[in-house]
Protein backbone atom coordinates (compact mmCIF):
# COMPACT_ATOMS: atom_id res chain seq x y z
CA UNK A 1 0.00 0.00 0.00
CA UNK A 2 1.39 3.40 -0.94
CA UNK A 3 0.90 6.52 1.20
CA UNK A 4 -1.67 9.14 0.26
CA UNK A 5 -0.65 12.54 -1.05
CA UNK A 6 -0.97 14.05 2.42
CA UNK A 7 1.67 11.64 3.72
CA UNK A 8 4.11 12.04 0.85
CA UNK A 9 7.09 14.32 1.29
CA UNK A 10 6.94 17.33 -1.02
CA UNK A 11 9.85 17.76 -3.39
CA UNK A 12 9.45 21.54 -3.55
CA UNK A 13 9.24 22.28 0.16
CA UNK A 14 10.87 25.70 0.15
CA UNK A 15 10.39 28.85 -1.86
CA UNK A 16 14.01 28.77 -3.06
CA UNK A 17 13.46 25.27 -4.54
CA UNK A 18 10.44 26.50 -6.50
CA UNK A 19 12.32 29.57 -7.75
CA UNK A 20 15.28 27.47 -8.90
CA UNK A 21 13.00 25.12 -10.88
CA UNK A 22 11.09 28.04 -12.41
CA UNK A 23 14.27 29.86 -13.47
CA UNK A 24 15.63 26.65 -14.98
CA UNK A 25 12.42 26.07 -16.96
CA UNK A 26 12.30 29.63 -18.32
CA UNK A 27 16.01 29.61 -19.17
CA UNK A 28 15.56 26.45 -21.24
CA UNK A 29 12.28 27.41 -22.92
CA UNK A 30 13.23 30.98 -23.86
CA UNK A 31 17.02 30.52 -24.24
CA UNK A 32 17.80 33.12 -21.56
CA UNK A 33 20.73 33.20 -19.16
CA UNK A 34 19.58 32.45 -15.59
CA UNK A 35 21.45 35.55 -14.35
CA UNK A 36 19.19 37.75 -16.52
CA UNK A 37 15.99 36.43 -14.90
CA UNK A 38 14.46 38.27 -11.95
CA UNK A 39 11.99 36.85 -9.44
CA UNK A 40 8.97 39.13 -9.26
CA UNK A 41 6.65 37.22 -6.91
CA UNK A 42 6.07 33.77 -5.41
CA UNK A 43 2.95 32.17 -4.00
CA UNK A 44 2.09 28.75 -2.60
CA UNK A 45 -1.48 27.48 -3.00
CA UNK A 46 -2.22 25.46 0.15
CA UNK A 47 -5.24 23.55 -1.17
CA UNK A 48 -3.76 22.50 -4.52
CA UNK A 49 -0.17 22.13 -3.32
CA UNK A 50 1.13 24.19 -6.23
CA UNK A 51 3.80 26.87 -6.37
CA UNK A 52 3.36 29.93 -8.59
CA UNK A 53 6.44 31.98 -9.45
CA UNK A 54 6.37 35.18 -11.52
CA UNK A 55 9.63 35.87 -13.36
CA UNK A 56 10.79 38.73 -15.54
CA UNK A 57 13.62 39.09 -18.07
CA UNK A 58 14.30 41.70 -20.76
CA UNK A 59 10.82 43.05 -21.52
CA UNK A 60 9.01 39.75 -20.92
CA UNK A 61 7.24 38.27 -17.91
CA UNK A 62 5.91 34.80 -17.19
CA UNK A 63 4.05 32.94 -14.46
CA UNK A 64 5.25 29.40 -13.83
CA UNK A 65 2.97 26.88 -12.12
CA UNK A 66 4.62 23.88 -10.45
CA UNK A 67 3.36 20.78 -8.67
CA UNK A 68 5.13 20.69 -5.30
CA UNK A 69 4.69 16.94 -4.75
CA UNK A 70 6.00 15.86 -8.15
CA UNK A 71 8.53 18.68 -8.38
CA UNK A 72 7.59 19.45 -11.99
CA UNK A 73 6.55 22.48 -13.99
CA UNK A 74 2.92 22.11 -15.08
CA UNK A 75 2.55 25.38 -17.01
CA UNK A 76 4.57 28.36 -18.20
CA UNK A 77 2.30 31.25 -19.13
CA UNK A 78 3.83 34.34 -20.71
CA UNK A 79 2.08 37.57 -19.72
Amino acid sequence: MSPGIGLMKRRLEKEKDAIALAVSGVAKKYDVKPDDIQTLETKYHDDAGDWYVALGWNEKKAVIQMDSVLGTITEIKEI
